[in-house]
């Protein structure tokens, strides 16, 4: 749980992530839930050249040219159109069944020939055709005889003689190879799970129709059988677009494919990664949580220690954190396992596991980070910090019963100590029970009106629960009574700019910015050039300075997870889609947890199948930059605050969502 508030955003736009719970629990990851993010941005991961498409009802519409009429009505000699409603609903039910990947597999009828001189009735005797006997048939012959074989394979997959289908299917192709008829084939194989088939054929239909959504759709679901999910997420994703994102089921699938390969991948990546520590300012955020207390008695620096034992590790870790540096928590990590390992610690025993174990747990080591805090209150269950860091991990591994229990031992060792209320206060917001939480962060300020984050996390939970009266209030209080603090200023901006006060709010991040340079040179907290980066560019389109902000950013901290996300967003929008993947993809590397590297390696995948789909359906690429010309105002960002795992250790999720 953090001692940094947890951002807030506007009720419209904001999605709780509570992915510090397991995939058990409801729970959002890094940036936003794919599924919630492309369910309601469909077009999101299609920018093209800097443009982010929204498809509304006027969006392209495969063979949109073609016009609707109605058979002759009784004793009228000329033909009437359609009214334009019923024109409506013909052209909606066609472009259903051509794109709808649900229906699958439904045969496909080709265009009349204006004057066909063979009806296709399967009644009649069926020509013979072979390979030797075909190229002595004239075009026209080929064409009659193609419909005929293709009217008989219907009726044969209409009675479900698959094998018979597909003969005559081949033979029709002979006669005239057909986008439809290689589609129609290929649903016989789909009928006879054949995938390896349905892909032969689909492509060869492709190869002679590009944008044929259905075959599109087909040789998807085949790849998608064929556990070849990267290939099955780009004919999805062609098809999304050539449709105009008018069917939802391909959407979904897009979603889909989204989260298998990335978890597919995102699973290779975590039993690969190493273990470390996150960036400074993660650690830092994790740390400040707790209330700031003196140093155990005899771990003092006035106290002579032997350097080379236990207790002196002990002692040496505790001031390498105090740098606030990713050198000095490596060092304070190195310390704390070094003196469990050469032990003679006398009464700190349960305080070196306490420390052992928060850095196991800022390393992803949670089950061992467990065991530490299991040691720990069993040494001594006074110490009250060592129940709520383990409720935190129980949180964040979707337990909320074993966290709930662990906050009420703290209590029944200490019912008045603040950090209690204040962490407990943290799940409660992580859950979206507001109220709950409220009560808690000011029974914390109660006992402690000292501590800033109670302050601040107050004032961001009075304006999730609509009160934005008494949140700008409580944050007015806190700039008055904590005015050398930087977080108040970096958080008040964030309210300012949910409510598009954009001077007001660079104005808050400016001080913020100065003074963490005061106070925290060596060991600045980055969030307020981010933060300011989102702001200039919601407000003026600035890229430009958007990027320095965050490449300075990314200098002081270079594993800030939020800056690289945040630089990878504003990249994607301007259109720069190489550049933005190599972000994502190192966003994954600075994942902590499985679902962070899934949900980090969903948008690397969608930035990396946009480029596929330009590189491979070029003409797609000009009709979105048409599209966007023709519907959209400028891009512009929303901000868009979420709370990802790390809210329930200290560190703050920030992310951009672009549409237009």
């Amino acid at each position: 749980m953090s001692a940094e508030a947890i951002p807030i955003s506007s009720a419209r736009t904001t999605a709780l992530d509570t992915s510090s719970l397991s995939s058990q629990s409801s729970s959002l990851p890094l940036w936003d839930r794919l599924s919630t993010w492309a369910s309601q941005n469909k077009a999101i991961v299609y920018t093209i050249a800097g443009v982010v498409i929204v498809i509304t009802g006027a969006g392209v519409v495969y063979y949109n040219s073609e016009s609707r009429t109605i058979g002759r009505e009784s004793g009228l000699d000329e033909k009437k159109r359609a009214s334009k409603k019923e024109r409506r609903k013909a052209k909606k039910e066609k472009d259903k069944e051509q794109s709808d990947p649900q229906n699958e597999p439904v045969l496909e009828q080709p265009p009349k020939p204006k004057t066909p001189t063979v009806e296709p009735d399967p009644s009649d005797g069926l020509p013979q055709v072979d390979p030797s006997t075909v190229e002595s048939l004239s075009d026209e012959v080929r064409k009659e005889y193609s419909v005929k074989l293709k009217g008989a394979g219907n009726t044969a997959y209409g009675d479900k003689s698959y094998n018979e289908a597909i003969d005559l299917y081949g033979k029709a192709i002979l006669c005239k190879p057909d986008p439809i008829f290689y589609s129609n084939r290929a649903a016989c194989y789909n009928a006879l799970g054949n995938w390896d088939k349905v892909v032969e054929d689909t492509t060869a239909a492709l190869a002679l129709d590009s944008e044929y959504v259905k075959a599109l759709n087909r040789r998807a679901n085949a790849y998608e059988h064929l556990e070849k999910f990267s290939e099955a997420l780009l004919d999805y994703t062609a098809s999304c677009i050539i449709d105009g994102f008018r069917n939802d089921q391909s959407a979904q699938s897009v979603e889909r494919l989204l989260k298998k390969v990335a978890e597919a991948k995102g699973k290779a990546i975590l039993e690969g990664k190493e273990k470390r520590l996150p960036s400074p300012t993660f650690v830092t955020n994790y740390l400040q949580s707790f209330r700031p207390r003196p140093r155990p008695e005899g771990l003092g620096e006035d106290v002579d220690l032997e350097e080379g034992t236990g207790i002196g590790h002990l002692r040496a870790g505790l001031a390498a954190m105090e740098k606030r540096t990713s050198e000095g928590y490596d060092a304070a990590s190195r310390a704390f396992d070094k003196a469990l390992e050469l032990r003679d610690l006398g009464d700190h025993e349960a305080f070196a596991y306490n420390m052992r174990g928060t850095f196991r747990y800022l390393r992803s080591e949670n089950a061992d980070a467990l065991k530490d805090l299991d040691k720990s209150v069993e040494l001594q269950p006074s110490l009250v910090q060592s129940y709520i860091k383990r409720a935190s991990m129980h949180l964040e591994l979707g337990n909320r019963d074993g966290a709930t229990q662990d906050f009420e031992k703290a209590m029944e060792q200490k019912q008045d100590d603040p950090d209690i209320y204040y962490h407990r206060a943290q799940l409660h917001f992580i859950l979206a029970e507001f109220a709950e939480a409220a009560k808690d962060y000011q029974k914390s300020i109660d006992l402690d009106k000292d501590f800033i984050f109670s302050h601040i996390q107050l004032g961001v939970t009075q304006y999730k629960m609509g009160s934005i009266a008494s949140s700008m209030a409580t944050f007015r209080r806190c700039i008055k009574n904590f005015d050398k603090t930087p977080d108040v200023y970096n958080y008040y901006g964030e309210l300012l700019l949910d409510q598009q006060k954009y001077s007001e709010a660079i104005e808050k991040f400016e001080t913020a910015i100065e003074l963490e340079k005061q106070s925290k040179p060596l060991g600045m907290n980055v969030l307020p050039l981010i933060n300011k980066a989102l702001a200039l560019f919601q407000w003026k389109q600035d890229f430009q300075e958007a990027e320095k902000l965050c490449q300075k950013a990314l200098i002081i901290d270079p594993e800030c997870d939020i800056a690289v996300a945040t630089m990878a967003q504003l990249l994607l929008q301007q259109g720069k889609v190489t550049d933005a993947l190599k972000y994502f993809e190192r966003a994954a590397e600075l994942s902590r947890t499985e679902g962070e590297i899934v949900n980090a390696l969903s948008y690397a995948e969608a930035t990396r199948t946009q480029l596929e789909v330009q590189q491979k359906y070029p003409q797609l690429a000009s009709r979105l930059q048409g599209m966007g010309g023709q519907f959209g105002a400028p891009a512009r960002v929303q901000k868009n605050i979420t709370f990802s795992n790390h809210t329930s250790v200290g560190a703050i999720r920030i992310h951009s969502d672009f549409w237009d």
